[in-house]
């Protein structure tokens, strides 16, 4: 193989002395499991919150929580972009420390609302300063060698899922045990002000500014140009908004096709919280598995694999006809989407200059953003009309037909 290291771009110079990307990738795991936490921590809490703010409607508590769930995304969507580029051009610790303390005082402004317009607000701010999870990925990809990408991202991505199981679980708690709906704000804010500690005192990043020439031109040229010149990375961002769409899709429906299954049982909550909670712990257990084993067997090949194991997981439980089939289903689904993510982050990454990552990691997050947005609206529309187990016939075509985009066009990475 020829040795291209002379020729690394000055974005790809900055990376530190080999022993120290350990370091690295696992103060950024501790660093992603608590922005993690923070994050999901007031998923329980925004509809309980709102009487307090002066939205009493049942109907309207309704319309405003799925207003609020979905706007910090939607902003995202578009100004990832925009902070993967600066990334490029500044420093991709800088972008973290920029998040996590953006996120930290948004959080606590929430906290804070003394009206559901006030909240609306500080949500949309906080999606003006996302691209955490961008951030953290252009990081650890420019640190580790290549040849651990997939093995570094499975574990970075493990991180954010452990944190999305157990947040919900805290905020919940400290809202019971406090009696206040604020008080979980206050902590989700103490928490992102840690993450910008640890980022500032524990990451190291060496970073040497690309020339001026490199750095001209509008975004949008930029995402043109990298397109035309990367075969494949087009499919790969879909991978990343449909792997998204896949479980949010169904989110809005799986209480309701629990009770389907069930009846009215008693313990139809916690039977519906098994079912959603067992995606996110098979999305644990296979990330850093798959992850590395895309390092040694290569990282198409394994998200191949994973993109068919997820449709082919899918498609059954628009056919299930008991609970505990279903439940199994849901982790098989989990086993294969937590293998997509970490993979296509790996294959991106390893398509890419060292000096574009910060903002092609940028515009994979907001490929992942626009699934987060359109999986639940398209999962209630399909509901709705056609019915429950039709969303998962949708979810699995959908993911079918990127399977063969994928095939098509996405080759292996070189290397």
């Amino acid at each position: 193989m020829t040795d291209t290291s002379s020729a690394a771009p000055p974005a790809a110079a900055g990376a530190p002395p080999t022993e120290n990307w350990a370091l690295t990738l696992w103060t950024m795991v501790g660093i992603q499991l608590v922005m993690s936490i923070s994050f999901t921590i007031l998923a329980p809490i925004m509809p309980l919150y709102l009487p307090d703010l002066g939205v009493h409607r049942p109907e309207m508590i309704d319309l405003w929580s799925g207003i609020l769930a979905s706007v910090t995304s939607f902003v995202g969507t578009f100004t990832a972009p925009i902070w993967g580029r600066m990334a490029d051009r500044y420093g991709r610790k800088l972008m973290v420390l920029r998040s996590s303390l953006g996120i930290s005082v948004f959080v606590l402004l929430m906290g804070l609302a003394q009206s559901v317009w006030h909240l609306l607000a500080f949500r949309m701010a906080m999606g003006l300063f996302a691209g955490f999870n961008s951030a953290a990925i252009a990081l650890v990809a420019s640190q580790v060698p290549d040849q651990r990408l997939g093995y570094a991202l499975g574990w970075l991505s493990t991180g954010q899922l452990v944190g999305s199981l157990i947040g919900p679980l805290i905020g919940g708690g400290i809202a019971d045990a406090t009696g206040s709906y604020r008080v979980p704000f206050f902590f989700a804010a103490a928490i992102s002000a840690t993450a910008f500690l640890l980022a500032w005192w524990l990451v190291p990043e060496r970073f040497t500014r690309p020339p001026p020439a490199a750095r001209r031109g509008p975004a949008l040229t930029a995402a043109l140009g990298l397109f035309r010149a990367t075969p494949g990375l087009a499919a790969l961002m879909l991978v990343l908004l449909l792997a998204q769409f896949a479980v949010q899709a169904v989110q809005p429906i799986v209480t309701l096709f629990v009770q389907q299954l069930t009846g009215p049982v008693p313990q139809l909550a916690t039977l519906a919280g098994l079912a959603f909670s067992v995606t996110g712990l098979a999305d644990v257990l296979a990330s850093p598995f798959l992850g590395k084993r895309s390092d040694v067997i290569g990282y198409r090949r394994v998200l191949l694999i994973s993109l068919f194991g997820a449709a082919a997981m899918t498609l059954p439980q628009a056919f299930a006809h008991g609970y505990w089939a279903f439940v199994a289903e849901r982790f098989g689904v989990g086993c294969f989407i937590g293998g997509i993510l970490p993979t296509a982050n790996a294959l991106v990454g390893r398509m890419v200059p060292a000096s574009s990552r910060g903002f092609v990691y940028g515009l994979s997050s907001s490929a992942s953003f626009m699934g987060i947005a359109l999986g639940p609206l398209t999962g209630g529309v399909v509901a709705a009309s056609v019915g429950l187990r039709w969303v998962f016939v949708v979810t699995a075509a959908l993911l079918l037909v990127n399977l063969l985009w994928v095939w098509l066009t996405v080759p292996e990475a070189k290397g």
